[in-house]
């Protein structure tokens, strides 16, 4: 079931909001305001991974490009007790030349911390990214 929620904003806002949200590929406003309000409350309420409490328990992605020669690193990351991984991928990409892997694991926020932070000071490591997993209390899973 859907509701109707109204509310006021100015005209300088209102006059921008419909160039933000397709800037940000919305063709929904419902959407594109329901997703802004869910990733700011979130991010309100816990913070990014630099300001979260040490023993904060977050699950979530790491995304790591690199070169074969950084493998080493990666399964260091991947056989430590410090993280919980629930699961592993890993892809070739042909036009850039580059591996991907994809971790999803659990764990302290401390613990994800200091492995991004391994992983970005291994050579032949070009990119990390975490994206944490939003909190619900109930869904499918």
């Amino acid at each position: 079931m859907s509701k109707i929620i109204s509310f006021s904003v100015d005209d300088e806002f209102a006059a921008g909001l419909s160039d933000l949200m397709q800037s940000s590929g919305y063709t929904n406003r419902s959407r594109f305001l329901r997703d802004a309000a869910a990733v700011f409350a979130d991010l309100q309420q816990r913070g990014d991974l630099v300001s979260m409490a040490d023993e904060e328990l977050i699950e979530g992605h790491l995304v790591v490009y690199y070169q074969h020669s950084a493998e080493t690193k990666l399964l260091d990351v991947r056989h430590s007790n410090d993280l919980d991984i629930t699961s592993y991928n890993h892809s070739c990409m042909t036009h850039s030349h580059t591996c991907v892997d994809i971790i999803q694991a659990k764990g302290r926020a401390d613990k994800f911390r200091s492995a991004i932070e391994a992983l970005q000071n291994t050579a032949d490591v070009d990119k990390v990214t975490f994206v944490v997993a939003p909190v619900r209390s109930e869904g499918c899973c």
